[in-house]
């Protein structure tokens, strides 16, 4: 007599961190020097996430400003899907910048729950490139992306981020 077949495990509802370092990587290349330190600092501030983003971003501003994005969601358990991003901001900006993105998503149980506008507070300082990494939250849902960019960029702004399924042309 045999005795049963032990269950399967159940599926994490979560990544592990060597797995989001790995795909930070290939996003920005094994040569973007600390990401890995950046995504050890958001696990120890966070924990696992349960889904993540990579993508790419173009935005500008002359006091008001505004950004475009793009890119795939990797959900732990509703799989990978396209996912777009637009977004008004206002402040002291000035300046252009394209950005490699990779953003943690933590307490995404249903994946309609991101599709939704993201308030932003966010400043950056970019002269020819660098690295900047910010939170939005809404609700339960807390997005942190984690940005190389390049360009020339200087300031801080006040907007939000709008996450969409299909691409737009308005930022609103």
């Amino acid at each position: 007599i045999s005795a049963p077949a032990a269950p399967a495990p159940a599926k994490s509802a979560t990544y592990e961190q060597e797995d989001v370092i790995n795909a930070a990587e290939r996003a920005f290349g094994k040569g973007a020097s600390g990401v890995a330190g950046v995504i050890e600092k958001i696990f120890k501030e966070n924990g696992r996430p349960t889904a993540y983003i990579e993508g790419r971003e173009v935005g500008g501003a002359v006091v008001v400003g505004v950004r475009y994005g793009s890119g795939i969601l990797h959900h732990k358990i509703e799989g990978d899907m396209p996912v777009y991003w637009t977004g008004p901001s206002f402040g002291a900006d000035l300046g252009g910048d394209g950005s490699k993105t990779f953003a943690l998503v933590y307490r995404l149980d249903d994946t309609a729950d991101l599709f939704k506008r993201f308030p932003a507070i966010e400043g950056k300082v970019y002269a020819v490139g660098g690295f900047t990494a910010n939170y939005l939250q809404r609700g339960r849902v807390i997005v942190v992306p984690v940005k190389l960019g390049v360009g020339w960029r200087l300031g801080a702004n006040l907007g939000y981020l709008r996450f969409t399924r299909k691409s737009k042309l308005s930022p609103f």
